[in-house]
């Protein structure tokens, strides 16, 4: 458990933390008492906005840091940035993920590159960098993996691939950085369609998975951020797991 009750608040990097359910994890963690590393790769505005709204909140309890996570040389000095900024590291949340279709015979370098790098080494690489700080302060890891990473989704092997590493990547870290160190994961269901990719998700499409859900209807990104939220502060002995957030979809599929 990362106690909200220490002085100086704890810090939490979330990456991918400009936007969508990058940005609900932020606000709940801070609503929290957390200090927070907002991460982001290209949307500087949206980041420096959030960080000027947790602010006006808290003053000093929220900063952004640049990074591109393909770059694996940028993750430490990431972690060492935060650290220096703040002076300390307590949780981390690898939230940043690339997700597109991928026919199998279409599959080609650039796309492996992509998707198994945001979604499975630079988490992989985050948490070695982090382990050390998060071991001082006994902190913790939540990964955002899917569904999918047990039940793959046609038309997208290679991301499922990838989330099935890190939903596996999860449960043995937790066996590598324990005890100090919790590493847990939440795995969404239908919580927001990608922007923008009608092709890939059309109106009948969405339908028929919204119909597949045992409530009727799609989660939204606070769904995701109050269960973050709890594996950060209110779950002292829950580390190796996956709290699939998906209206019941895989209790049937």
């Amino acid at each position: 458990m990362i106690n909200a009750a220490n002085t100086p608040p704890p810090v939490i990097l979330v990456t991918g933390a400009a936007r969508r359910v990058g940005a609900a994890i932020a606000r709940a963690v801070h609503a929290s008492g957390a200090r927070l590393a907002l991460h982001y790769r290209s949307s500087a505005n949206a980041a420096d906005a959030l960080a000027a709204e947790l602010n006006a909140l808290r003053p000093d309890s929220a900063a952004s840091f640049a990074a591109d996570l393909l770059d694996l040389n940028s993750l430490p000095s990431l972690v060492a940035a935060v650290v220096h900024h703040f002076g300390r590291l307590d949780g981390l949340v690898n939230n940043a993920s690339s997700f597109f279709a991928t026919k199998v015979d279409a599959v080609d370098t650039a796309a492996w590159d992509d998707l198994i790098g945001t979604n499975l080494k630079a988490p992989l690489f985050l948490a070695q960098a982090a382990a050390p700080h998060l071991q001082a302060s006994g902190g913790c890891i939540v990964n955002i993996t899917d569904i999918h990473a047990e039940r793959p989704l046609k038309g997208f092997p290679l991301y499922s691939a990838a989330k099935g590493g890190l939903l596996n990547l999860t449960r043995a870290l937790a066996i590598e950085l324990a005890p100090a160190v919790r590493v847990n994961a939440v795995a969404p269901g239908a919580i927001e369609w990608p922007e923008d990719d009608d092709a890939s998700f059309p109106g009948s499409a969405r339908a028929a998975i919204i119909e597949h859900t045992l409530l009727k209807r799609t989660g939204t990104p606070a769904d995701i951020a109050r269960t973050v939220r709890f594996l950060m502060f209110d779950a002292p002995y829950i580390t190796g797991q996956v709290i699939n957030v998906d209206g019941g979809r895989t209790a049937h599929l």
